[in-house]
This record gives structure tokens, C-alpha cells and sequence, in this order.
């Protein structure tokens, strides 16, 4: 098949730096454009990235040469170049509103790691394997912006992949009332060991704006297209705390939960086995085959051993027992740039492109 002509706005970050590496093997898409901020314009992309390449893999050989792109100044041009663009930047919420708009206005989709948009009533903000269909709404966004093909789709917070895609096959019991505590690890900031030495044998119990991301996101997602607009479900109550953990890759979250029609432990486990979503029924490349995988051993999922599995993109849980204050309580693990921003991101790009949102041009 002919692949699709990606860019990667923001590309000398960490996430930046997954998109590109998830392009360079990719069945799909082909990477012909990388752009970053103004002090990075015009250099190659080895010498923009230099010795902040932070990636377990080496940085592909044949990126290297690329001339990076002023995000801002050259929007038009990048827009020209690609089907579709990756963005990943690291600027103020007003900047990535503009500039994103920006580039959905020239005709070119944005699928966004970033938060700006995540509330934007007519974006959706799609965990592919949960809701799909909120990127109906991407027809009302057109007609707000004047597109023809032009449009930003976002992902979803790294912190709630670890436990909202597990609760989501559990919704038609009633969720009532969520409590979880996230710890997070340093890549969730950017960061490695190297960079962020106080980190190490060191647990920071606070980071700043996600406690209410964890808490609203899911409701965002729960919700409903209605009128144009994605409309945020109601309940389940749920309250957070996120805690910064020396750990590379992978988000861990313990999760308590109460139902309205609390169900049995045989009756979760098997939701849990059988969930598939659409990515998984049109064998999206970045998809993973089993969705969500239960561990019976009472010390996993753990981080070192579960993040990558299926390619980092499936979601590990472990410990499901009864409680004494909720009805149950289980442990989740994603890894955070994978499953949680990059890869995430890469598998919503394949879902929209599968579902004709995003055409060749």
C-alpha cells in the first residue's frame, strides 16, 4: 500500500523522539518531516538532538540528515509536505492552541500528545480501544474551523491508560465511586536517571495538574457525542493521587472501586479476557492482540517485567481482591510513553486513517 506522509511537530522531545522511532518500521506511514522550535530550525536532526536522544533505541540512521523545521514559521510548508502531523511540543497552552489550529486550518490533521485541546468540546479524545466513536464529532470541528480535512484529535493523560482501560469493560455494572493513586515514572516528565539525579532513591508525592487530569479525563472519555459536542459522562466519582516514582517506564496505578451492581470476581476477570476493541477487530499494526492481560501472581504486574509488553501497548493488571471500604481493589500498569503518549497516538492516527477520517492527499 502506499503509506501516508507523516510529521512530527516537536520531535527533539522525549515523545517527539518515540513518534519518530515507532515511524521508522512502521507498515503504514512514512516519516517526511520533522519540526521542532526555532533553535533547533535548520539544523540536521542529529545535531539538534545531540546527546538529548533519550530513547532505548539508537536514533534511526535514516532521520539523522533530516533538516529540522521551525514548527511555527513553517506550518504551511510542513502542512504541504504530509497527510498528517504528530504533535508533541513543549510550549505554553495559548502557543499550542494557536499553533495546532494553525495547522488543522492549512488542511492538515494534528493528532496531539498534548493537553491543550483535551477539553475542547468538539475534540476528541480518543483511547482507541474504549471510544472510537467520539471521532464522529471531528465533522462538527470541520464545519467550526472551515476544513475540509483539517482537524486535531488528542490522547488521552499517560496516568489514566493504567486503570480507566480497565474499568471501561466493567461500566455496565455501575461504576459508582473510583479512588487511585498513580506512581509515575520520570520519563512521565521527560526526564531520565541522568537528568534528573535528585530523582534517584526518591518518591515525590506531588506533580503538578495531574491529579485533575486523573480525575476528569476519564469522565471526558465516558462521555457521549451530542449535538456536535463530546459531552462528559456524569459518574462514576473518581478522586486521585499521583506520585512521582524512581522508576524509568511505566505508569502503576492502585485502584479502588465501588459498583452500583457489584459483580462477581469470576464475572471481572472474564470482562477483563474477552475485551476487545476496534483496533484489535481491524488489526491495527500498533494494536495490541490481547488488550488487557490479569496476572494471577500476587507480586505483578511489575514494571521492569510488564511495561513492554505487546510492544508497550498492552495494559497489565494483578491483585483483584474484595475490600473492606470498597467493593474491590486491583493494580494497573501501562507503559506511559508508549501506550500512554507515543504509541497511544501512533494507534489513534491508524484508527482514524482506517476509518477514512484522515485521507492521502
Amino acid at each position: 500500500m502506499e503509506k501516508y506522509k507523516v510529521g512530527v511537530i516537536g520531535g527533539t522531545g522525549m515523545v517527539g523522539q518515540r513518534f519518530i522511532s515507532l515511524m521508522e518500521n512502521h507498515p503504514w506511514f512514512e516519516l517526511k518531516v520533522i519540526a521542532a522550535s526555532a533553535h533547533s530550525a535548520g539544523k540536521t536532526y542529529e545535531e539538534a538532538v545531540g546527546a538529548k536522544w533519550r530513547i532505548e533505541n539508537p536514533l534511526p540512521e535514516k532521520y539523522k540528515s533530516f533538516i529540522v523545521k521551525d514548527a511555527v514559521a513553517d506550518c504551511a510548508e510542513i502542512a504541504a509536505e504530509v497527510d498528517f502531523v504528530f504533535c508533541a511540543v513543549d510550549m505554553k497552552k495559548d502557543e499550542i492552541l494557536a499553533m495546532e489550529e494553525a495547522y488543522a486550518k492549512a488542511e492538515c490533521p494534528v493528532i496531539s500528545n498534548n493537553s491543550a485541546n483535551r477539553w475542547t468540546p468538539d475534540v476528541p479524545m480518543v483511547i482507541p480501544e474504549i471510544n472510537p466513536e467520539h471521532c464522529a464529532v471531528i465533522e462538527a470541528q470541520k464545519k467550526r474551523l472551515g476544513t475540509r480535512r483539517g482537524f486535531i484529535a488528542v490522547k488521552s493523560n499517560c496516568s489514566i491508560q493504567s486503570y480507566v482501560p480497565a474499568l471501561s469493560p466493567l461500566r455496565s455494572y455501575g461504576l459508582k465511586d473510583v479512588l487511585v493513586c498513580t506512581y509515575q515514572a520520570i520519563s512521565g516528565a521527560g526526564k531520565t536517571f541522568a537528568s534528573w539525579p535528585e530523582m534517584v532513591d526518591n518518591v515525590i508525592p506531588y506533580i503538578g495538574g495531574e491529579e485533575e487530569k486523573s480525575e476528569q479525563e476519564p469522565l471526558k472519555v465516558w462521555g457521549r457525542v451530542d449535538g456536535g459536542v463530546i459531552r462528559k459522562a456524569e459518574s462514576p466519582s473518581v478522586t486521585a493521587q499521583c506520585i512521582r516514582v524512581p522508576v524509568s517506564n511505566g505508569h502503576l496505578a492502585c485502584v479502588f472501586v465501588r459498583f452500583d451492581k457489584k459483580p462477581s470476581k469470576e464475572e471481572i476477570l472474564a470482562a477483563w479476557k474477552e475485551y476487545r476493541g476496534v483496533p484489535q477487530e481491524l488489526a491495527l499494526p500498533t494494536a495490541p492482540k490481547q488488550f488487557l492481560n490479569y496476572f494471577e501472581e500476587p507480586d505483578r504486574p511489575q514494571a521492569a517485567l510488564e511495561r513492554n509488553l505487546e510492544g508497550g501497548m498492552a495494559i497489565s493488571l494483578g491483585r483483584l481482591r474484595e475490600d473492606a471500604q470498597y467493593d474491590y481493589k486491583f493494580v494497573g500498569l501501562s507503559h506511559n510513553t508508549l501506550r500512554g503518549a507515543a504509541g497511544g497516538g501512533v494507534e489513534l492516527a491508524e484508527l482514524l486513517c482506517a476509518q477514512g477520517y484522515i485521507e492521502r492527499k
